[in-house]
């Protein structure tokens, strides 16, 4: 089978591989995989892996063999969880599969989904429904960290929301919390083009950052945001949240911020705020995002701005840190 494989730090190349042997596994021929930065990351060399690595973490596809419980048939289609678990440690147990320290992500400890197959254990296969089209399909991983994110937040429509960096996840944030009821929801973002987008995606004002303060303020009658979503992944957008946050507030550190030093600490003390730091998903997260699509409650597919062939991997990883563009994807197989 052709794949995009991680030969050394900086160097992916295309090639035929062996298909993958099932093995008490599910086989899962791809159809669309997703590019996201953690997959550019590994590719430059920034992430040690194991070489040589199938490249790749955000997949749909169908399946072409069943696992060994049969709980998937042959041919369903199905979204892959990326995150592998045991079901038996400490953390699986206690309902955080996510955190499982015997696990492993598709693509950096695992051979992913850049290929034309893939094999997973049979837990991690969510089955699309019709309802779910080509291209919602290729955003639900995305949106199951999303979904997973806002799980802990308490949302009622006289809520306040503000969301920091409209790319993919900030956009998706909009569009959960208007799903949600949430009506008062200011956008934050340097691009200009994203602004008729984010109104469309459940925004009730967009703004860039330096007008962000005004903006809260004009929404929430000046008590600061109940919800500030930080989505842009830097130690200053996080502290802009915490400064947008409104008195006993919400701050969702979405963006994976590695370092954090010089945030406003003490007003997060004086406002009393809780900071919640979400990773990846669980399969109940997969679940719900799947139903939204069906219900047509979201709208996806106009995040998908790019699509590549395969053996054209070396471009789509390059498009896909183009700020012009918002999810990019490999078209892998066809139904």
């Amino acid at each position: 089978m052709l794949a995009a494989v991680i030969e050394r730090p900086g160097a992916v190349t295309v090639r035929q591989v062996p298909v993958p042997q099932a093995g008490g596994l599910a086989l899962v021929r791809v159809g669309v995989a997703g590019i996201c930065g953690t997959d550019r990351k590994l590719a430059a060399g920034a992430f040690p892996v194991a070489v040589p690595r199938v490249l790749g973490h955000e997949m749909t596809g169908w399946v072409e063999l069943s696992g060994p419980g049969g709980a998937v048939p042959a041919g369903t289609p199905v979204v892959v969880n990326p995150a592998a678990f045991c079901g038996l440690c400490r953390e699986c147990r206690r309902d955080l599969p996510q955190l499982c320290g015997r696990g492993g992500l598709l693509g950096r400890d695992l051979d992913g989904c850049f290929a034309e197959y893939v094999a997973v254990p049979e837990t991690l296969l969510h089955p699309l429904p019709a309802e779910v089209t080509a291209d919602q399909a290729a955003l639900i991983q995305v949106l199951s960290t999303c979904v997973h994110a806002q799980s802990g937040l308490a949302v009622s429509p006289d809520c306040s929301a503000v969301v920091i960096g409209l790319g993919v996840s900030g956009l998706l944030h909009l569009q959960l919390l208007r799903a949600r009821g949430v009506r008062a929801i200011v956008g934050v973002t340097r691009a200009a083009w994203k602004h008729d987008l984010a109104l469309a995606c459940g925004a009730s004002l967009v703004v860039a950052p330096d007008e962000a303060a005004a903006a809260v303020a004009q929404v929430t009658g000046g008590h600061g945001a109940d919800i500030a979503i930080e989505s842009a992944g830097t130690a200053a957008t996080l502290a802009q949240a915490i400064r947008l946050a409104g008195p006993g507030a919400t701050v969702l550190a979405f963006g994976a911020v590695r370092t954090a030093d010089g945030l406003p600490a003490y007003e997060g003390y004086l406002n009393e705020l809780t900071i919640r730091w979400p990773r990846a998903s669980r399969p109940r997260d997969f679940d719900t995002a799947i139903r939204l699509c069906a219900e047509r409650r979201l709208d996806l597919a106009p995040l998908v701005t790019g699509r590549f062939p395969l053996p054209e991997v070396a471009r789509a990883l390059a498009a896909s840190a183009d700020p012009e563009q918002l999810k990019v994807v490999l078209d892998v197989a066809a139904p």
